[in-house]
């Protein structure tokens, strides 16, 4: 078994791990902003995260060192859909291995496609979270909220909603096959963001491991290259339209989706 394989492994223990017993008190408090009902339908919530002062929670792509948060709002009623916007997280370096999070606090704005527009919403849903410390815990939350079909806006929610990445240009990929999966460079024309500057590259078939990307730059060209694993360990199809970039830099980001 390779690495790679390995890594496969590791992240099936950790997610599977019984979670409410080996949570210290007092470390996660999980709560539903109500939000308000914007004209088409939609409704605009949050899901608050907050931890013990310390302890640290993970972006949707947090590398080898976090664990990426799971939602289930299935159990919800007058709900067609839930979305999750994510806040421009930060970059954690511990021993080495590289980990994109947020720290003690973090307000996840939802964007919820109600099936009637003019009906209140019951919210219901599991919320899987890693969060760490000295070492990192797997947690799971039931979060339930009645939200009306009228509400009001919320500095705090319109806040977290603005904090997001920047739109970037256009991005070229090149897929080649490697011995159990993908090797994929992107290639973009972007400005220097800073030297604390990284790459993620994510992609939507389910299951994949992606390396951490290897960045280059020759002055506003920039250059990242990750390798991609299947669970079958073979080369696969990749969906170039859903191959997403994001550029992190001094607590900015600049995102870009879909390749040629």
């Amino acid at each position: 078994m390779n690495v790679r394989k390995l890594l496969f492994a590791a992240m099936a223990v950790m997610l599977s791990l019984p979670a409410a017993a080996q949570v210290p008190d007092n470390v996660v408090e999980v709560g539903i902003l109500p939000g308000w009902r914007e004209a088409d339908g939609r409704h605009i919530a949050g899901l608050s995260i907050r931890l013990a002062p310390g302890w640290k929670t993970y972006w949707r792509a947090p590398g080898d060192g976090g664990i990426p948060p799971i939602f289930d709002w299935s159990g919800s009623s007058n709900v067609r859909a839930v979305g999750v916007h994510y806040p421009v997280p930060e970059v954690f370096r511990v021993n080495g291995v590289r980990s994109i999070g947020y720290v003690e606090h973090v307000l996840f704005p939802l964007m919820i496609d109600t099936r009637d527009a003019a009906a209140g919403i019951r919210l219901n849903g599991v919320v899987e979270l890693g969060v760490c410390q000295d070492i990192c815990i797997p947690v799971s939350f039931e979060v339930s909220a009645d939200l009306g079909s009228v509400g009001q806006s919320s500095p705090t929610l319109i806040a977290a909603l603005e904090d997001r990445a920047r739109e970037g240009g256009e991005m070229r990929c090149e897929v080649s096959p490697i011995a159990d999966g993908l090797r994929v460079t992107v290639e973009t024309d972007m400005p220097p963001m800073g030297a604390d500057e990284i790459a993620v590259i994510e992609a939507s078939e389910s299951g994949l491991w992606i390396s951490e990307a290897e960045t280059r730059r020759s002055g506003g060209t920039l250059w990242a290259e990750v390798e991609m694993v299947p669970p079958t360990a073979k080369p696969f199809a990749l969906a170039r339209a859903n191959v997403r970039l994001t550029v992190l830099a001094g607590g900015e980001a600049v995102e870009i989706t879909g390749c040629r």
